[in-house]
């Protein structure tokens, strides 16, 4: 009588393969994994929760909504010599809901450094009451527990220059795993792949195997809000990730420079009711608009001087991605150029989008619940997935 030889599965090499990467990729950049989306899943609700936390700095009493507005210069100087700081306030924000407070910031960064609290000179929210000026509270952001968050999801805590590139390689590298995490679930046959959808736990007692059934059914469906995540982090940590964008949605590689207009109606001196003239402007102009922001030192993102005043103003509450922009005369406060965000490129929406989608935010309370569960599934799956491999790496050392 002839005995049966059981032949074993032959693997494709796209499995073979992925297999591979999915393990060696896992066991390298594991821990980033794991510290990157356990602080991007904190981070994602902070507008709620400082909103609660802040509501008496933010909301002001009724009796006093009804006052006229005090000058906003005259309050950029009673925040500054309150405050007595040795950095000048970088802008304030206003906003359209006349219960809410200005919120005034400080915000001075260095190059030098190796680390976020080495180049983040200073970093404060003054929130003050516009139609007493009183100052209702100062926070000091540099040392917010939702902003190192940020910032050790962002670069963990390294110099910005190169942090970024510390965490984006890793990214790059989840990327990869969660592609060949999907071709590592995908079944040959449509059975096995019902099986596959959800838990079948009834029979199953064994940790390891319940283990391997979350990293595998909780993978897949995080995989794919993991990819959106992902890719819009390294849009980020990479220019050639953010010209990818441009050259698909509009057709060039880079944005093109926005063209400094020059006002013959500029003045030497500056009016002293300059901020409030533009501030009247900007709620005629975008009266629906939720919030505004004005430069007050002059000076961009990279500390060089502005030739005009540029003045943003938010669509939505909580959100940067409904963009418009105003550009007045910063010694006239003439209005330069008007720049609504319907009439941007798909390329200049999208960036403005970017954070948005990042975060969950883009898709309401409602994106921000999927991305958070999202998120703690995505730090799960290094603790899971280092599990799987240890557990097999102790069977192999049993047999041998």
């Amino acid at each position: 009588m002839k005995k049966k030889h059981h032949h074993k599965k032959k693997v494709s090499p796209a499995k073979k393969w992925s297999a591979k990467l999915h393990l060696w990729f896992g066991l390298s950049v594991g821990i980033i994994v794991f510290i990157v989306s356990l602080t991007g899943t904190l981070y994602v609700f902070k507008d709620e929760v400082q909103n609660s936390l802040r509501k008496e700095a933010i909301y002001i009493k009724q009796e006093d909504s009804s006052k006229k507005p005090l000058s906003i210069n005259l309050l950029r100087e009673k925040v500054s010599m309150e405050l007595n700081e040795k950095y000048p306030l970088n802008s304030v924000e206003i906003s359209l809901d006349k219960g809410k407070s200005y919120r005034f910031l400080y915000y001075e960064k260095s190059k030098k450094g190796w680390n976020y609290f080495q180049q983040v000179l200073i970093n404060k929210q003054v929130y003050i009451n516009q139609y007493t000026g009183e100052i209702l509270a100062v926070y000091d952001e540099k040392y917010d527990v939702f902003n190192i968050l940020k910032y050790i999801h962002w670069g963990l805590l390294l110099n910005s220059e190169w942090g970024p590139y510390v965490v984006g390689i890793p990214t790059v590298l989840f990327i990869i795993m969660l592609i060949t995490g999907i071709i590592l679930w995908w079944p040959k046959n449509k059975n096995a792949r019902k099986g596959r959808f959800w838990f079948n736990w009834k029979n199953v007692k064994n940790w390891k195997r319940k283990n391997y059934d979350l990293h595998n059914v909780l993978g897949f469906y995080a995989s794919f809000i993991a990819l959106i995540m992902s890719i819009t982090g390294i849009y980020f940590a990479y220019p050639y990730v953010k010209n990818t964008f441009n050259l698909t949605l509009s057709g060039y590689w880079e944005q093109p420079k926005e063209k400094q207009i020059k006002s013959p109606d500029s003045l030497m001196a500056k009016r002293s009711d300059l901020f409030d003239i533009t501030a009247l402007q900007t709620e005629k102009l975008y009266a629906e608009a939720s919030s505004y922001r004005i430069s007050l030192n002059g000076k961009n993102k990279k500390g060089k001087e502005l030739t005009n005043l540029p003045i943003t103003i938010y669509g939505q509450e909580g959100r940067f991605s409904e963009r418009n922009t105003l550009t007045f005369d910063k010694y006239t406060g003439k209005l330069l150029a008007n720049k609504p965000h319907h009439k941007l490129n798909n390329a200049e929406k999208y960036a403005n989008a970017n954070y948005d989608i990042h975060t969950g935010s883009y898709f309401g309370l409602f994106g921000k619940i999927i991305w958070f569960i999202a998120g703690l599934i995505c730090t799960s799956l290094p603790v899971t997935g280092f599990l799987i491999w240890w557990g097999k790496r102790k069977k192999q050392g049993k047999k041998i």
